[in-house]
C-alpha cells in the first residue's frame, strides 16, 4: 500500500474532531470506509494510530508523531498548489495569520484585510485572535503560516522575530485618582487593594503583571479575569475596577473615563514578536502577506505613541 494525500488529510480530520463519526460527517464520506483508511494507515506503520472509546478516539504517540507530519505535508501540498497557480498570474491561496489576545495586532486586522483586498484580491486571509501559546503551536504545526504573540523566549518548532518592547499602563478611573497629573506616574505599590481586572495566568500579559508585583512585593487585588478586550474594556467602565495593559492597546481604548497612566517601580514590559515556523517555508501569498502585516504594525505602533 502506498499512502496518498487523501487518507492524510482524513486522518487529521479524524483526530481534529475526535470521533470517526463526526469526521466521516464532515467528509461526507461513510464511517466505515474512513475506518478502513485508518486501517490501512495503520497495516502500513504497523503501529496503532488511535484509541477508539465510548468517548469518541483518542490518538497513541505513533498517531500523535504521525499528525505532526501529515500537518506539514499537507502544508507543503497547499503551499506547492498556490505558487504553482500564482505563477501563471497573480498572488493566490490562503493564508492564516495569529493575533494574541490585547496586542495592538488586534487593531491592525481591518486594515490589513483592506490592504490585501485592495493588492492581493485572490489571496483569502484567515485571522485567529488567541493565546500566544495556542497560536505558536499552530504556526509550529503548520495549521497558521504566521502569527503576532506577546514573548521572545525561543520557541521549539518557531522562530521569533521581535517586533518592539512595550510598557503596561494602568488604565481605568482610579488611574486619575492616583495621578491626577497625566504626566505623572503612578507606582505599582499605590495599587494594593485597588481592585484589577486583567487577563488569565495563561497570557504573557499577566505574566508580566505578576512579575511586577512580585518584584513590588504587593499582592493584586484580582476582582476579574477577562480574556476578551471587550468585555474588559466594558467591565472597566462599569466600575469592577481597573486593568493593566500594553501602552499601544491601553491608549486605543483610552477616553476621559479610562484615562491611562504609566507605570514605574518596577515599570513593566512586555515584547512582541512575529512568530513563524523554523522548518516550512511561507509560500508567496504568505510571504506577501507577512510584509504587509508588518508595515501596517509598524505603522500603527508609532502612531498611537505621538497621537495623544
Amino acid at each position: 500500500m502506498s499512502i496518498d494525500f487523501k487518507k492524510l488529510h482524513n486522518f487529521v480530520k479524524v483526530l481534529d474532531t475526535g470521533s470517526l463519526s463526526k469526521a466521516a460527517a464532515s467528509l461526507r464520506i461513510a464511517q466505515p470506509a474512513l475506518s478502513q483508511q485508518i486501517i490501512a494507515l495503520e497495516a502500513y506503520f504497523n503501529q496503532k494510530l488511535i484509541i477508539r472509546g465510548s468517548q469518541g478516539v483518542k490518538p497513541t504517540d505513533a498517531g500523535i508523531a504521525l499528525y505532526a507530519h501529515a500537518q506539514a505535508i499537507l502544508r507543503h501540498l497547499d503551499r506547492a498548489q498556490s505558487d504553482v497557480v500564482s505563477a501563471g498570474g497573480g498572488l493566490s491561496g490562503r493564508v492564516s495569520i495569529g493575533l494574541a489576545t490585547y496586542s495592538p495586532a488586534t487593531s491592525v486586522a481591518v486594515p490589513l484585510l483592506l490592504q490585501m483586498k485592495e493588492q492581493f484580491p485572490n489571496i483569502l486571509v484567515h485571522i485567529n485572535d488567541n493565546f500566544g501559546q495556542i497560536l505558536s503551536e499552530l504556526v509550529m504545526t503548520g495549521r497558521m503560516d504566521m502569527a503576532i504573540i506577546y514573548g521572545n523566549q525561543p520557541i521549539k518548532g518557531v522562530q521569533l522575530e521581535p517586533l518592539l518592547t512595550e510598557v503596561l499602563c494602568l488604565v481605568g478611573p482610579d488611574a486619575a485618582r492616583l495621578a491626577p497629573d497625566s504626566q505623572s506616574p503612578v507606582e505599582l505599590t499605590a495599587l494594593d487593594n485597588v481592585p484589577l481586572v486583567v487577563p488569565s495566568k495563561q497570557h504573557a500579559v499577566r505574566w508580566a503583571i505578576d512579575e511586577g508585583f512580585s518584584r513590588a512585593r504587593v499582592r493584586p487585588l484580582v476582582a476579574a479575569e477577562i480574556e476578551s478586550i471587550d468585555t474588559l474594556t466594558a467591565a472597566v467602565k462599569n466600575g469592577m475596577g481597573c486593568t493593566i495593559l500594553p501602552r499601544s492597546t491601553a491608549i486605543s481604548i483610552a477616553s476621559s473615563a479610562l484615562p491611562v497612566r504609566r507605570l514605574i517601580r518596577p515599570t513593566l514590559e512586555t515584547s512582541l514578536s512575529m512568530c513563524v515556523s523554523d522548518h516550512l517555508p511561507l509560500s508567496e501569498a504568505a510571504v506577501a502577506t507577512k510584509d504587509m502585516l508588518n508595515k501596517i504594525l509598524a505603522d500603527f505602533l508609532v502612531t498611537p505613541y505621538n497621537a495623544r
